[in-house]
């Protein structure tokens, strides 16, 4: 028995140099979900992890705008469960970029969970 809805993932691998804090920058056109016209998806969860020494910030951005923002800590992991979620309609843009201080490097390790209906 389903109910109907579908998990889908956004998850990667992904070096990076930072271009400053309020500056995000794609990670990965891999990481990039499109919500197929007559869908409905929420986002249900991220994890992250990164290996620099500073803190980073991994967004969600919708359409191009910045939807959440998921600080990680220097050489640490987060869970967050999404307790508020939103409908994202047909056509919506869900992307990940990475804001870190600007020259530093590292990698991050990222895993979005979305249930489209």
């Amino acid at each position: 028995m389903t109910d109907g809805s579908t998990p889908r993932f956004l998850q990667g691998v992904c070096a990076f140099t930072g271009k400053g804090l309020e500056q995000p920058v794609p990670l990965d056109a891999a990481l990039r979900y499109t919500v197929p016209a007559g869908a409905t998806t929420q986002p249900v969860y991220f994890r992250g992890g990164n290996s620099s020494d500073e803190m980073v910030a991994v967004v969600l951005m919708r359409d191009g705008a910045a939807m959440r923002y998921f600080p990680i800590g220097a050489k640490d992991a987060v869970h967050v469960a999404l307790r508020v979620v939103e409908d994202l309609l047909g056509d919506t843009v869900l992307e990940l970029f990475l804001a870190a201080p600007e020259g530093c490097t590292g990698t991050v390790v990222v895993d979005l969970g979305l249930v489209e209906v």
